[in-house]
């Protein structure tokens, strides 16, 4: 079988200076697409009236990032990563700029901003499997998980800030400024990415083939491996039965009788611990026992959970929130670095693609399983459930993938990938 060598970048090799640059690229573009969803939501309520709309706007974001995740999986494996996020960057510009222009227009048809959001839910679906795959190309293996704990410390601070101060620039100059601020975002990360220098690995190379041969290709080796697979579905069914924010303005209201801020607090609280772990985490990676970390995490994650679910004490309902993200923060980081270090460079973006269909579909579902059992068996006893099992799912896992339990040090994950293709064919310049 013949394969090719697809150079990521001619560039300088990367130092770094580039990570900090992306790190603040990945913070803005977080920051610009919270500012997007608050200001869209509020204007949609406000033109129709009718929360079902705003069920509608998740719907026409999500759909777009699931259906294009393994194609762009493909795609982030095929050319050159940076002008790929640039490229979807530019996308994301153009729809902040068709906002602007209907909201200034006083454009009330509720289904030109459905499309302006699909365009959102595109671009951001062929972004994330290179956002996925990128910290490799930036950073030395052995630094990696240090990358991954500022990326993940980066991101979750991001996106606890991004729909507060959103607000407060919504609430003081209206949408339409809140998408200009948008649009001004992207084009600092437009410009940001364009100067980030990337690793122009020794081999790039894969089977040449249909689009679907190749996706398969991926599909195979994140099944075919039980550290990627253990670590992704471990996180999948963690976040699909323990998360109970769905379910938050249920307590805040009805069990914790708190008001809006509390809501507000409660929200944040996850967001808090997780972005503390990741700070820790910067300045003191994990050394040893990741794997028993791992699930020890989720386990705590689980118990978290239950804690919440009992609690009548609104202090006692953040710590527990609070606890949660903290754990939660310790087992996506273990997760993220395992794919990434399990994985050769050949194959990152199409792992990166099922990684990320993964995680977009978990929130989702999991919000969904928390509000269907909730209208079943009641509010507290469907987050307990949730908490009840995502322990057992631990102790079935630490069953099922003895290879993930055993991990030490996340170093030595680079030896599990398997030898890069012989035959190739010479880059060009």
């Amino acid at each position: 079988m013949t394969t090719t060598v697809i150079p990521e970048d001619a560039s300088p090799r990367p130092g770094p200076r580039d990570l900090r640059l992306y790190l603040a690229n990945r913070c803005i573009s977080t920051i610009a697409v919270q500012f997007q969803i608050v200001a869209v939501a509020w204007q949609i309520y406000d033109i129709t009236g009718d929360p079902l709309h705003l069920g509608y706007v998740g719907l026409f974001e999500f759909l777009p990032m699931v259906v294009l995740a393994l194609p762009a999986g493909d795609l982030a494996d095929r050319i050159n990563r940076r002008t790929l996020l640039i490229s979807t960057y530019v996308l994301q510009a153009i729809a902040a700029a068709g906002l602007i222009a209907l909201t200034y227009n006083g454009v009330r048809d509720v289904w030109l901003y459905y499309l302006l959001v699909t365009i959102f839910g595109c671009a951001r679906g062929i972004s994330q499997p290179a956002q996925q795959s990128i910290l490799p190309f930036l950073v030395p293996k052995e630094n990696l998980p240090r990358a991954i704990a500022a990326n993940s410390a980066v991101y979750t601070i991001a996106n606890i800030s991004g729909p507060a101060i959103g607000g407060v620039v919504l609430a003081l100059f209206g949408p339409g400024a809140t998408y200009v601020a948008c649009l001004s975002f992207f084009l600092v990360t437009i410009v940001a990415m364009s100067n980030v220098h990337m690793r122009h690995p020794a081999s790039m190379g894969g089977p040449v083939g249909t689009a679907a041969q190749r996706i398969g290709d991926g599909l195979r080796y994140t099944w075919g491996h039980p550290l990627i697979v253990g670590a992704i579905s471990l996180d999948l069914f963690a976040v699909l039965l323990g998360g109970a924010v769905a379910l938050l303005p249920v307590y805040q209201r009805d069990i914790l009788h708190m008001g809006p801020m509390g809501l507000g607090l409660l929200r944040a609280a996850p967001g808090v611990g997780a972005a503390t772990v990741a700070l820790i985490l910067m300045r003191w990676p994990l050394k040893r026992y990741a794997g028993y970390s791992m699930f020890f995490a989720v386990a705590v994650f689980g118990l978290a959970t239950i804690v919440f679910a009992l609690s009548r004490n609104f202090y006692l309902s953040m710590a527990a929130l609070a606890l949660s993200g903290c754990a939660d923060l310790i087992s996506v980081y273990v997760r993220s670095a395992t794919v990434q270090l399990a994985t050769p460079d050949h194959l990152r973006g199409r792992v990166g693609s099922v990684t990320s269909l993964f995680v977009s579909t978990s929130n989702e579902l999991g919000q969904f399983r928390a509000g269907v059992m909730a209208a079943w068996i009641g509010t507290v006893p469907a987050v307990v459930f949730g908490g009840v099992g995502t322990i057992f799912v631990v102790a079935l896992w630490m069953w099922m993938f003895p290879s993930l339990r055993r991990i030490d040090r996340l170093s030595d994950l680079a030896s599990a990938q398997p030898a890069q293709p012989q035959t190739q064919t010479p880059a060009q310049p």
